[in-house]
Formats: C-alpha cells, sequence, structure tokens
C-alpha cells in the first residue's frame, strides 16, 4: 500500500501524530480513541505495510514507531507543490540602494547630532 492510501484515513493520521511523539503500544494507541484495540491493529497493519511505522516485539508486547522515511514521497509532494522563489535582479538593486541611502541618511544625522552636542558643552 503507498504512504497515501494509508495517510488518507483520519484514525490513521491521528496514530501517525502520536507516534511522532515516541513509539507507543497499542494499548496506549487505542486508549486515545474511541474504536477497539483490534481496529487500531488493523490501522496499524496499514501504516506497516506503507512503510508509516515500525513494530518491535518485546516479549508479549508489540510497540510502535513512527518511520519517517515512509514519509517520503509526501515530502516530495509537497517540495514539486511549493510556490518557487523568483528573485528579479532589479529588485534586489533597489532595495540594496534603498539600504545604502538609509545608511548615508543615518550617519549624516548621527555626524549632525554629535556635532551639535559637542558645541552645546564647549
Amino acid at each position: 500500500m503507498d504512504c497515501f492510501t494509508a495517510l488518507a484515513d483520519d484514525v490513521r493520521r491521528a496514530l501517525l501524530l502520536r507516534l511522532a511523539a515516541g513509539p507507543a503500544r497499542v494499548v496506549d494507541l487505542a486508549a486515545d480513541h474511541a474504536i477497539s484495540r483490534p481496529a487500531i491493529s488493523r490501522h496499524l497493519r496499514v501504516l506497516g505495510e506503507a512503510g508509516l511505522v515500525t513494530v518491535e516485539q518485546r516479549g508479549r508486547e508489540r510497540h510502535y514507531a513512527l518511520d519517517r522515511a515512509g514519509l517520503v514521497p509526501v515530502r516530495r509532494l509537497l517540495a514539486d507543490l511549493a510556490m518557487p522563489v523568483h528573485l528579479n535582479p532589479r529588485v534586489l538593486d533597489g532595495l540594496d540602494l534603498e539600504v545604502r541611502r538609509t545608511v548615508r541618511e543615518r550617519t549624516t544625522t548621527t555626524s549632525i547630532t554629535s556635532t551639535t552636542s559637542t558645541e552645546e558643552t564647549a
């Protein structure tokens, strides 16, 4: 199953958000939802098939953890959808000119203020 199909379900997205905080057992995950433990287990199996979670058997308990590597296709899609930033060099030239003008004005104002203060104390 691909990750987009797995992410299409609200419960599975909520499980992933919970697992982003750290590994958890099915019992812990089921406590956050109004559905049965077997239903949570089925959702976790789907997430595992999609490569979004890993399972570690510890005695009789299964601990699930988020597998961030499974989110690579989602990251790629979001990167492809992001708005490209195109800067016109003339805009940057205008910004440079404005910065230089502002610095020059402040330098002039500061030197006039310093001269006036020196003359008043003398």
